[in-house]
């Protein structure tokens, strides 16, 4: 009798423990998400155009509707972390994708930080990409 009254208590838990890990696992976290450069070779210039995507690591699907509230583009990668260029960003030509104009002075070794916020998360998504300035 006591195996009878037994089952359901242990059906219940196994119920439970089986949302409790499906709703863990649904959930994002900032780490889930990162911007990858578009191209890693820019063209020098006074209107250099760099270009990113928001992407979704879990899924891999581009994430549209970030706002970026911070950008800087430097020569950290060549040791110049001092030499920072103006940087300015663009409309976006299509979902995902977030474009900037920088002045990108010399060619070698650059350095992206962006700082944005991803619908939905709580907390600052925070990444620094290194691409090749060229002539």
């Amino acid at each position: 009798m006591t195996l009878f009254t037994f089952r359901p208590a242990v059906a219940a838990a196994l119920i439970g423990l089986t949302f409790t890990g499906l709703s863990t696992l649904a959930w994002a976290q900032i780490q889930d998400y990162e911007f990858q450069l578009v191209r890693n070779e820019i063209k020098q210039g006074n209107a250099a155009e760099i270009a990113v995507r928001l992407v979704d690591k879990r899924s891999g699907q581009v994430v549209p509707d970030a706002v970026i509230f911070a950008q800087r583009v430097d020569m950290a990668p060549d040791g110049m972390e001092m030499m920072a260029a103006p940087i300015e960003a663009l409309p976006s030509t299509e979902p995902g994708i977030y474009r900037f104009k920088a002045q990108i002075s010399m060619a070698g070794g650059w350095r992206l930080s962006l700082g944005a916020k991803v619908q939905g998360e709580t907390d600052t998504l925070e990444n620094k990409l290194e691409f090749k300035a060229v002539e």
